[in-house]
């Protein structure tokens, strides 16, 4: 087995879905409430021990939330943990915060991979030509829809024209 070339292993896009800026400030604020009340209802315990508690909790909890990557290489769209070949993209359509409501909405398909964001209003929806496979199709939150649409679709192109 020969290693591939750096070319075909290096991203054509790469994006993390963190959480947005006053994510983090919210969370201390709502950690420190919920200390707070915790200080004044239980007198028995010292007064900096809920502090001490949930204000790195309640930092903690978003940590999760900031880890999604989006990422499209020369054969896979990445999102997190799932892939997909190129070569079963059949087309890409950015969405705006509209189009992300109205996909995502009463008419979704039951089968479809989501991967959405609420704090992100834009997405990219990847339509999918896979007779194996019954997803019709992949939902992703981007804050650049029209770049990784256009990428995904440049390089579902190329990789289609090298399989033919």
């Amino acid at each position: 087995m020969t290693p591939e070339s750096p070319a075909r292993i290096t991203a054509a896009h790469q994006e993390r879905l963190s959480v947005p800026w006053w994510a983090w400030p919210t969370a201390l604020v709502s950690g420190a409430i919920l200390a707070t009340e915790l200080a004044i209802g239980l007198p028995g315990i010292p007064g900096w021990l809920p502090y001490a508690v949930f204000l790195p909790l309640s930092l903690l909890l978003l940590l999760p939330l900031n880890r999604l990557k989006v990422a499209v290489t020369a054969t896979e769209f990445q999102v997190d943990d799932a892939r997909l070949p190129v070569e079963v993209i059949s087309d890409v359509v950015a969405l705006d915060a509209a189009g992300k409501r109205e996909v995502l909405g009463v008419g979704a398909h039951p089968y479809a991979f989501v991967v959405q964001r609420p704090w992100i209003g834009t997405a990219v929806q990847v339509l999918l030509d896979d007779p194996a496979d019954p997803t019709p199709y992949w939902v992703v939150s981007t804050r650049k829809p029209v770049q990784l649409a256009t990428v995904l679709l440049e390089v579902s192109r190329r990789e289609r024209a090298e399989t033919s």
